[in-house]
């Protein structure tokens, strides 16, 4: 097997001391233009790769930005990715900007305070991206920890102690509940996680009530549906609606996955959309243009949110600036096969 080279090699080859070698490696100025040019010449001969984690040790950074996504309702497992291809696009959008400067991903689910803190300072994280809810207690021990943070989707008071990116949720639930009004639909169940954990929910919740409301339309407690954010939880949600035989002729789900496992219970259950159900998600993740009939939604540009939240954190450990910066994303609706139009009385519309 071929010797791996090593910083002794190069000192050696180029007469120098091993910490000349170390000092040419991190730019610190304490050798010669001669002595670093024999040094880096060895190297070149030598084809050495110096140690990543080693040069990391000697600056005092790691190159490792952490993203953390939260435990936030019951039945929440830490294999999140297996459960929604959101954090995916997500995390790739951090990725694609992090890698162009030399930085890596270390990606973890969050369920304690003590389990956060013990992973930023055992793993020498120089930034954070925190993508969701955490409890208020989490963000006072990170912060006294002196590493910038960037929040995504977090719409606490305390938040705005920190770098955000965030999305007008209440006018994408707003545009989303307006779609279906348009298209004739007055009986529209509304599908979500928790309102009381996730204010995201309660969000696109009251972009719902709002749009109602512009139509003269009171909220139905029956058309309201609480389950769990991921596929079968829309699965889930969609056997109920039809063995309670709720009467809906549409559904606006908080979530694209939520939607998707709904079509799966409609078909299950011999119902047609949008012939028997119309229905919007919200996100607009891949799998949405490829589901049959194409599902409309209300896009996020989820990839984007990602990037901005990255950028966010270099832009922090290069400037080391104390002012915080929030970013608010606006809502797009898209419209594919999903939902169609439908006759309304006359009286029903407002004029």
């Amino acid at each position: 097997m071929e010797k791996k080279i090593t910083i002794r090699d190069v000192a050696k080859y180029a007469g120098v001391s091993v910490a000349s070698v170390s000092y040419a490696l991190n730019g610190i100025d304490k050798i010669t233009p001669e002595t670093k040019k024999k040094i880096m010449d060895a190297i070149e001969k030598l084809e050495y790769r110096p140690s990543l984690t080693a040069r990391c040790l000697s600056n005092g950074d790691s190159k490792l930005i952490g993203v953390t996504l939260p435990i936030t309702e019951e039945g929440d497992i830490p294999g999140v990715l297996l459960n929604n291809p959101f954090f995916g696009e997500f995390i790739s959008g951090v990725e694609y900007v992090i890698r162009k400067e030399g930085y890596d991903i270390l990606f973890s689910g969050v369920e304690t305070n003590q389990q956060y803190k013990d992973w930023i300072q055992r793993r020498r994280l120089d930034a954070i991206i925190m993508l969701g809810v955490y409890p208020h207690s989490l963000f006072n021990e990170i912060k006294q920890l002196g590493i910038p943070i960037a929040l995504t989707d977090a719409y606490e008071d305390y938040a705005k102690e920190f770098h955000r990116v965030m999305l007008e949720d209440k006018k994408g639930g707003y545009l989303a509940t307006k779609h279906l009004l348009e298209m004739g639909h007055r009986k529209i169940a509304f599908v979500t996680g928790s309102i009381e954990r996730s204010p995201l929910n309660k969000e696109r919740y009251e972009g719902y009530l709002e749009a109602l409301r512009e139509y003269g339309i009171d909220a139905k407690k029956e058309y309201y549906i609480e389950e769990h954010v991921d596929f079968e939880g829309g699965y889930r949600a969609g056997n109920e609606l039809v063995n309670r035989n709720i009467d809906v002729t549409a559904i606006f789900a908080v979530a694209d996955i939520m939607a998707i496992g709904m079509m799966k219970a409609f078909r299950e259950h011999k119902k047609e959309i949008p012939e028997d159900y119309s229905i919007i998600g919200f996100d607009d993740i891949k799998f949405g243009s490829y589901v049959s009939p194409a599902l409309s939604t209300i896009k996020q540009d989820i990839v984007k949110k990602g990037m901005l939240s990255a950028k966010m954190v270099l832009d922090a450990l290069e400037n080391k600036s104390k002012h915080y910066e929030t970013i608010v994303l606006k809502p797009e609706l898209v419209v594919r096969d999903s939902v169609k139009k439908i006759n309304v009385n006359i009286d029903e519309i407002i004029r």
